[in-house]
């Protein structure tokens, strides 16, 4: 493949502009068969869709994004020396904090945040506790990380419904792609003392995400605040990632590059499952009328009698 000048311009242009259809028509034999491939490999980014005009912003989706960055932050920075109490004082707070943001929230999300919860705690015992993929200071998984799991699935959701994302989704994606992706090549690269090539992994496996899975919004907020707690709690000592991973014993950074991979399969579950349990519920809630409209048919025949 042949980058040149053209090739940038038609990256910058793809990515942050609209081509016209005589120009795509025309660039075969502008660029050649090397520039024509290039450019259409860059069609992946048609999955993000910008809103043109003025999207509505909710003040709503930018709070909970600010609230949860720096809850984030704070809780992270605390524990870094706190004691088991104080874990779970921070763990009684975060759940609060949870419970009321989610009582703005439709039923579907509501049941998307439970899943959440329920399969990143189950995965961080797996994770952590039983494999030794990363050890919590206290080797334990604190009382508030359940909560603040939910925490940043709904500031994900959030991100990805508000106007700024739904703006910007072309280059927010460009930005995420490249920025994480120059930092899996540093992790392989031999230049960092302690090599990453878990992350690598990890990043070809958030891409797949990114440009494959059926919420690619979600997982692109996902990456602002996965990283953001990662950076903050592995530089407070809050927790350390393996230098081997446990399994393959490949080299693993501290936090790997793509570690949001981890955090948008937590997204993915939750997302495809909440359906499946809303119409499980909705179906238990149908059996129960109808057995309380029999039952109250039965009296009706009885006191008749």
């Amino acid at each position: 493949m042949i980058i040149n000048r053209s090739g940038l311009q038609l990256l910058s242009i793809f990515i942050f502009g609209s081509v016209d259809k005589i120009y795509r028509e025309s660039l075969f034999s502008t660029v050649g068969k090397d520039g024509f491939l290039f450019f259409e490999m860059l069609k992946i980014f048609d999955r993000f869709p910008e809103v043109s005009g003025s999207p509505v912003h909710r003040k709503r989706d930018y709070f909970i994004a600010a609230f949860t960055f720096f809850c984030v932050a704070i809780s992270l920075v605390i524990d870094a020396h706190g004691t088991l109490l104080l874990q779970n004082i921070l763990g009684v707070i975060a759940w609060i904090f949870l419970i009321t943001l989610l009582r703005g929230e439709n039923r579907e999300i509501r049941m998307q945040v439970v899943i959440a919860v329920a399969f990143a705690t189950a995965g961080e015992h797996f994770a952590s506790i039983y494999m030794g993929g990363y050890t919590y200071r206290l080797e334990n998984v604190p009382l508030y990380v359940p909560p603040g799991h939910g925490m940043v699935y709904l500031t994900a959701v959030a991100l990805a419904r508000s106007g700024f994302f739904l703006k910007y989704a072309r280059k927010i994606t460009a930005f995420v792609v490249i920025t994480c992706g120059l930092w899996s090549v540093w992790g392989i690269s031999g230049l960092p003392e302690h090599g990453d090539q878990v992350g690598a992994l990890l990043y070809v496996v958030f891409l797949i995400y990114l440009f494959k899975g059926r919420s690619p919004l979600v997982y692109l907020a996902a990456f602002f605040i996965t990283t953001w707690l990662e950076l903050i709690g592995t530089a407070a000592g809050t927790w350390r990632w393996a230098t081997l991973e446990p399994i393959f014993e490949l080299t693993q950074g501290n936090p790997p590059s793509g570690v949001s991979a981890w955090y948008c399969l937590v997204d993915a579950v939750a997302i495809s499952g909440a359906p499946v349990f809303l119409n499980l519920f909705d179906r238990i809630d149908g059996l129960f009328k109808w057995f309380k409209t029999k039952k109250i048919n039965l009296k009706i025949i009885f006191s008749r009698k």
